[in-house]
């Protein structure tokens, strides 16, 4: 099967094609400069016509020329084969590289497929490739200088299996600093970002000196290794470099031999030095530019195993935007890259019009669960489903305008507050983003901003407050309407008028017939819902009507548990036994501003 690496390059095919014959032209060009020398040696010195080396020269600087216009030309077009490259495959690597935290375990420099994207189409923007197209045309040289007498073919030959020989040692022994390299460049890289991320904790804590040290460890094992492969690299093209000169030399003296011996004229004695040189030219420049090549090869490799690992998604057939009932079916949840399930056997459903409120303590799997409620993460097992159509039979960008979701660690974009309420749509309905601002209370709060719904909020939205910050997100949670709007620890950073617009936007979407679900640890967040679910080490203790299921958690252990059919469900940590009233969960209402933190088993 081929690579989308290989069948974007294979789209190409025409342009390769082009070059390779471009390739042929130039080299038989290339003797221009054996065969002038050649004819002034031997035609215009013995016959000391001026007529005749001017005519030979103008030819020549034709040629020359040309072969310029046609290098040139080359060039141009191995550089558009690398944007080519890039714009077939660029939004497929960045895709990849947004979904990768949320299926495989994040390591290193998350960036590094798109560095290897610019690797590779800087490498076949350079004069690496020329090189790849020169080197086959080393046996025509090689039977030039064979024509002009075997003693200099010998020569020739002997030079060119000589750098060959470099060429292969130059490969052996630069493949592992150069892929040492990358992977100490990647974890350089990698605390360069936490660092960025984490100013504020280093520069309060005076932790920048000290961090600033681990970071400055990575960074000397990378140019090690990074001096390593340019010692390698640079000591072997002297090498070649040197040798090259020399074989110049050495068929320049075969040449006088057989010159002195009267078998050959001294135009092919210089011709054949020249061509000799011209032979090794590839070979030299693929040395000097093996580095940049090995690197190019890596990053290929390491770009088709990602996009193997995140193929396409497919065109599933459209279908009719959810508005009936939202349905877990027994799922379980392992975090990316992990198989320990952190959620086990959930399955609950919810009608239109519904609000399901979700606590326990930390660590017993809420965001978790959420994650897979909104697609973020893949259930190990069992199905979330929309109107009866799991999530994978949704057309992405149908999903996305179905549901709203508010994560617990809130993150803005560099832009302005209106294009962050509306997703960065390229064409918004402005009605559509004042609506979900003022769903969501915050639109006074914007107009009190210096430019309004046009402010620029920075990276992250560091232009805002935490509170802000929230109350925005909430407002891009709500933009279109979406059916299934899931909120993380919504009322984390907000005073008493946001949590008032917290309850207030939950009745809204309540009351066009779409569902809610919270997570929450504070009480006042959950005034507005109608369903409570209990979860401890990750499996659902209790899940029904709220008044219900906060009654039955209230109750002694002595108390029988519900039979089946019961609108309550109350299960012990492992189903053995019901919870014990000295560690159950108190009445919402008796404690409006509690935390449910601690107060489960």
């Amino acid at each position: 099967m081929i690579s989308e690496l290989a069948q974007a390059m294979r789209a190409c095919r025409s342009a390769f094609i082009g070059i390779g014959l471009m390739t042929g032209v130039i080299n038989i060009l290339y003797l221009t400069g054996s065969i002038f020398m050649l004819e002034v040696y031997d035609r215009v010195l013995p016959s000391r016509s001026i007529p005749t080396l001017v005519a030979i020269s103008i030819l020549a600087a034709g040629l020359y020329g040309f072969q310029v216009a046609l290098d040139i030309v080359r060039l141009r077009i191995l550089s558009r084969i690398g944007l080519a490259l890039d714009e077939g495959i660029g939004a497929r690597v960045y895709g990849a590289v947004v979904r990768a935290p949320l299926r495989l375990v994040p390591s290193g420099d998350g960036l590094q497929p798109m560095r290897d994207l610019d690797q590779l189409r800087g490498f076949l923007s350079g004069l690496g490739p020329t090189a790849l197209f020169d080197i086959p045309w080393m046996p025509l040289y090689l039977a030039i200088c064979f024509l002009f007498h075997p003693l200099i073919g010998v020569t020739a030959l002997i030079g060119c299996l000589i750098l060959i020989g470099f060429t292969v040692l130059t490969e052996t022994l630069t493949r592992h600093p150069v892929r040492q390299a990358m992977i100490e460049m990647t974890q350089r890289n990698a605390l360069s970002e936490v660092g960025r991320r984490n100013a504020e904790v280093l520069a309060a804590m005076a932790m920048t000196e000290r961090f600033g040290a681990v970071w400055a460890a990575a960074n000397r094992r990378y140019t090690r290794e990074q001096q390593r492969a340019a010692d390698i690299g640079n000591g072997l093209g002297s090498l070649s470099k040197g040798l090259r000169l020399a074989l110049q030399s050495a068929v320049l003296a075969v040449g006088a031999v057989l010159v002195i011996r009267g078998e050959a004229s001294a135009g092919i004695m210089i011709a054949a030095s020249i061509l000799s040189a011209r032979t090794l030219a590839p070979v030299e420049l693929a040395i000097a530019h093996w580095k940049g090549f090995v690197a190019a090869r890596q990053g290929w490799k390491r770009l088709g195993d990602l996009l193997k690992a995140f193929p396409a998604d497919g065109e599933p057939i459209a279908l009719p935007r959810p508005h009936k009932a939202l349905a877990v079916e027994t799922i379980s949840v392992a975090p990316p890259g992990s198989r320990k399930l952190v959620v086990q056997e959930v399955g609950f459903s919810l009608e239109a019009g519904q609000c399901l409120g979700i606590v326990g303590p930390s660590g017993s799997g809420k965001s978790s669960l959420v994650r897979a409620l909104v697609g973020v993460w893949q259930p190990a097992r069992g199905k979330v489903r929309l109107d009866g159509a799991a999530f994978e039979q949704w057309r992405s960008e149908e999903l996305g305008a179905a549901i709203g979701y508010l994560p617990q660690d809130v993150e803005l974009f560099a832009g302005t507050v209106a294009q962050n309420i509306a997703r960065f749509h390229p064409s918004p309905d402005p009605a559509a983003i004042i609506a979900a601002a003022e769903a969501a209370g915050v639109h006074q709060l914007v107009l009190r901003l210096a430019e309004g719904y046009e402010t620029p909020i920075g990276e992250n939205g560091t232009a805002l407050s935490a509170g802000q910050r929230q109350r925005i997100a909430l407002a891009r949670a709500l933009f279109g309407a979406p059916f299934l709007v899931v909120l993380d620890e919504p009322n984390s950073n907000l005073d008493a008028d946001g949590e008032v617009a917290l309850n207030q936007a939950v009745a809204g979407v309540r009351a066009r017939g779409g569902i809610v679900v919270i997570v929450a640890h504070r009480h006042s967040a959950l005034a507005s819902i109608d369903r409570l679910l209990v979860l401890h080490e990750g499996r659902v203790r209790a899940f029904g009507p709220k008044e219900q299921v906060l009654r039955k958690l209230a109750q002694s252990s002595a108390a029988p548990v519900p039979a089946g059919g019961a609108d309550v469900v109350v299960m012990g940590a492992r189903g053995e036994k019901p919870l014990a009233p000295a560690r159950a969960l108190p009445e919402a209402e008796e404690h409006p501003r509690g935390d449910f933190e601690g107060s489960l088993p």
